[in-house]
């Protein structure tokens, strides 16, 4: 199998809960517990862990200017993650895409692993399992589904009984599907592949027209016959920290991180 790593798109600009004082990605939302006493835990933190525990022992950081926070905080992630962290600088300020685009020149040979650094989902070893069907099966990308009550801030997947996605349901109010996807890995084939789609959204003026999403780029891939598949995690779940709501949640008290 080719090495293994991970991509982090850490370029939003946290509209939804308004101004904050760092990076969101370094929102402090639980202790940690060292030797030397507690100290705060950032949300960014969890998704590093998950990589870690995976094997992923190399990851790619995608930042906007002015996110000098992050690579401050993280560092080259050897002494707080026992992970080697790199830094790339976002281009396309047209969306997650574009975004994740960026490393392509960097991980065209790898297996890729995404995770949302704003994002704290589990189970904690949901790339293991992740991993482990992309090395049985024959998939180009294979997303971790945990259930989602919330439709119209998620990509919801419709997928056969094998556990192959039909079709991506993007953001809508009104849906029968129950789960959305959180973390994915992927093959060479379809790095190149969203290279290609968003070259072709950017000429055809596409990307100026409307934000795409990562999964307008999956539904692609399923269009042009790309192996979609899938683990799906029922007793899993998620918590977006530039959700308004579920930032309150965490402060209540109502989500054990």
């Amino acid at each position: 199998m080719a090495e293994i790593v991970g991509i982090v798109p850490a370029a939003g600009q946290a509209t939804r809960i308004s101004r904050l004082p760092f990076s969101k990605e370094l929102y402090p939302i639980a202790l940690r517990r060292r030797e030397s006493g507690a100290c705060p835990k950032v949300v960014a933190h969890y998704l590093f862990e998950h990589m870690r525990q995976a094997g992923i022992r190399k990851a790619y950081v995608v930042l906007r200017e002015g996110k000098w926070d992050i690579p401050a905080y993280f560092n080259d992630g050897t002494a707080l993650l026992d992970m080697h962290l790199a830094y790339l600088m976002m281009r396309e300020p047209f969306g997650s895409p574009f975004t994740l685009d960026q490393a392509r020149p960097f991980v065209r040979e790898a297996i890729v692993a995404l995770g949302f650094p704003d994002i704290v989902f589990w189970p904690d070893d949901i790339f293991v399992h992740m991993i482990a069907r992309h090395a049985q099966s024959d998939a180009d990308v294979v997303l971790g589904l945990v259930p989602c009550d919330r439709p119209h801030t998620a990509d919801m997947i419709e997928i056969e009984g094998t556990g192959r996605v039909r079709r991506f349901v993007i953001k809508q109010h009104e849906t029968s599907l129950r789960y959305t996807w959180v973390a994915a890995v992927w093959t060479p084939k379809f790095t190149q592949l969203m290279h290609d789609y968003l070259d072709e959204a950017i000429r055809s003026g596409e990307a100026t027209r409307r934000e795409l999403f990562v999964g307008d780029v999956m539904q692609a891939a399923i269009d042009r016959g790309m192996h979609v598949d899938t683990v799906t995690f029922s007793d899993g779940g998620y918590v977006d920290i530039g959700s308004p709501e579920m930032l309150e949640r965490i402060h209540r008290g109502e989500l054990a991180l």
